[in-house]
């Protein structure tokens, strides 16, 4: 037990954190509705009527829907841009797909590569992209979500204050789905942005996610 924890703690640790911190979203937000609710002249709801509502999952999806845009951007864009100097950029000779030699693919695939490695045709290209296809389609699932949960959340605002519903194409032009979907986009993309030029520079011993401290700053897809 103690080494299947010790192999998989990374995956443990931010599955634990995650939890966690849905558990501490689910108690605030909880708590901010109910005082929107009082001070609006309305009843407070229970905390399974809350997570059932629009309002929990929007605030829920529109985060996760920009995390997954990040990842599958990240992963896409990588196999052609690079930057020079970063760890999180792949070696400057080395943009594009790269040979089935270098992916260990078809003839070059060893005894414990994966099966469909292997073989031939839609089923390595299906594997040859499937990261990016999952991040992809869980983005624009979680988006989906976000604008259907977004709607209703912004038709009971609308009935609230007396003013006419609107449909969910309506929605999809409206500032209040726009503002929730581009806050989101611009801090992740930011992130990356940080990510890729500040790990020239800095360093952090011992992490994978940064050069070894003595590398040049040059240097480019090196990793500690």
């Amino acid at each position: 037990m103690r080494k299947v924890v010790r192999e998989n703690s990374l995956g443990l640790v931010f599955g634990v954190l995650f939890l966690l911190a849905l558990t501490g979203q689910a108690f605030a937000g909880h708590a901010d509705f109910n005082q929107q609710q009082l001070a609006d002249g309305l009843p407070t709801v229970s905390m399974g009527r809350y997570l059932t509502s629009a309002s929990f999952a929007v605030d829920v999806a529109e985060n996760w829907q920009s995390e997954y845009l990040q990842f599958f951007l990240y992963i896409v864009l990588t196999v052609w841009l690079l930057q020079k100097g970063s760890p999180e950029s792949k070696s400057l000779d080395q943009a594009g797909t790269e040979s089935d030699e270098d992916q260990l693919v078809g003839p070059h695939a060893r005894d414990d590569s994966p099966g469909w490695a292997k073989a031939a045709g839609w089923r390595r290209h299906l594997l040859s992209n499937s990261l990016g296809l999952v991040m992809g389609t869980v983005f624009l699932l979680s988006w989906l979500a976000q604008s259907i949960a977004g709607v209703v959340t912004f038709n009971e605002r609308q009935l609230s204050q007396l003013q006419e519903p609107v449909t969910w194409l309506d929605y999809l032009t409206e500032p209040d789905f726009w503002n929730r979907t581009l806050q989101n986009w611009q801090s992740e993309l930011l992130a990356v942005f940080s990510m890729a030029v500040l790990a020239i520079y800095l360093r952090q011993r011992g992490s994978p996610e940064s050069k070894p401290v003595g590398a040049p700053h040059t240097s480019t897809g090196v990793e500690g």
